[in-house]
């Protein structure tokens, strides 16, 4: 069997809340795993995720593991 390379990996954490902004942007915060303020997610650091984080990164903050 192949071993994958290990992708480096990012926290996610909700610092504010979303009352008031647009469905899309709530839709993205429950689809990186973020429920209430404070709470938090680990994921891997892909182009997809990142285009997440980037439409709600008024809404989170991201720390490298």
């Amino acid at each position: 069997r192949l071993r994958r390379a290990q992708m480096a990996q990012i926290k996610v954490t909700l610092v504010r809340s979303t009352i008031g902004c647009t469905q899309t942007q709530k839709d993205t915060v429950a689809a990186l795993g973020l429920k209430k303020i404070n709470s938090f997610r680990v994921h891997e650091d892909t182009p997809a995720t990142m285009g997440q984080i980037k439409k709600v990164s008024h809404l989170v903050k991201v720390e490298n593991i």
